[in-house]
């Protein structure tokens, strides 16, 4: 019936599919649980290991690193059931019938694709991290992501990650893009998971760097269209007025000042959409 795929890069996985395993147990559904660690060398993985003494549980370890969305394609292929489950390690149910409720969705809905939302608790993080929870609740708890996802398994085997993706950032986008193209909605529930795992703003603002460096990879590659992005179809607007080679300039010259604003304790997102646009223009200059 399910087969329920957690993609992991350093971290302990253990507490989430024990979580797991327990839901499904208590519910008496036919599932399995593969976990796959991106050869990251982790000591936590001596931790992980644990998981294939579970019912129905299976940890593995790549031995090279093949990014994550050529991780979930790998772990798709392993599947054994019709359905698959989606999860980020660093998530975890929000309530404990969350298992029951794709069931529910599965058995009385015809539709192939679900997201189930994310959620960010509201206790403050330590102050280093405030960039990543603050866009994560402002922005993320809105977005359709992959990190919670149930799909049909012909579906996802027709239409897997693009394998041409190794760097982070945008693979969702990507992945969502091809779905909607073939005519597939993506219907949002209310079944969500916490994201536990938060980044310090700093290493957050460096991934943002690489991912809008992703960006236009996958623009110039074709794989997305200008109107799937805020940052693109800005870009292209500035080009029009010819103003990208001036607002790279500007970012130039503020860039040291709203890092230390998006470092600070107050983060603007206002200042970080600037920032990545600004980023975005030095690139393309």
């Amino acid at each position: 019936m399910l087969s329920i795929l957690i993609p992991v890069y350093n971290y302990n996985a253990l507490l989430l599919v024990n979580e797991l395993v327990k839901q499904c147990s208590s519910i008496g559904i036919t599932f399995e649980i593969l976990c796959q660690d991106d050869a990251s060398n982790s000591s936590k993985n001596i931790i992980n290991h644990k998981i294939n003494v579970l019912p129905n549980a299976a940890f593995f370890i790549n031995e090279i690193n093949l990014g994550r969305g050529k991780n979930i394609n790998s772990l798709a292929g392993k599947a054994k059931y019709d359905w698959l489950l989606i999860l980020d390690c660093d998530t975890f149910p929000a309530q404990n019938d969350f298992i029951k409720k794709y069931v529910a969705i599965i058995s009385e809905s015809a539709e192939k694709i679900f997201f189930g939302g994310i959620l960010y608790e509201n206790k403050k993080p330590q102050k280093e991290q405030y960039l990543r929870w603050i866009y994560g609740q402002k922005r993320e708890t809105k977005s359709i992501l992959t990190s919670n996802l149930l799909i049909k398994k012909e579906v996802f085997l027709q239409y897997p990650f693009d394998e041409i993706i190794t760097k982070y950032g945008y693979e969702d986008l990507c992945f969502f893009s091809v779905l909607k193209s073939n005519q597939f909605e993506i219907f949002r529930i209310e079944n969500p998971t916490y994201h536990l795992n938060l980044e310090t703003s700093l290493l957050f603002l460096n991934k943002t760097k690489t991912a809008l460096e992703n960006l236009i990879f996958l623009y110039d590659s074709n794989k997305i269209a200008s109107e799937e992005s805020k940052i693109i179809k800005s870009f292209e607007f500035l080009k029009k007025l010819k103003t990208t080679r001036f607002s790279a300039f500007l970012f130039r010259k503020n860039q040291a000042k709203m890092e230390r604003n998006l470092l600070s304790q107050k983060p603007s997102l206002f200042l970080f959409d600037v920032y990545k646009l600004g980023y975005y223009c030095t690139l393309k200059k």
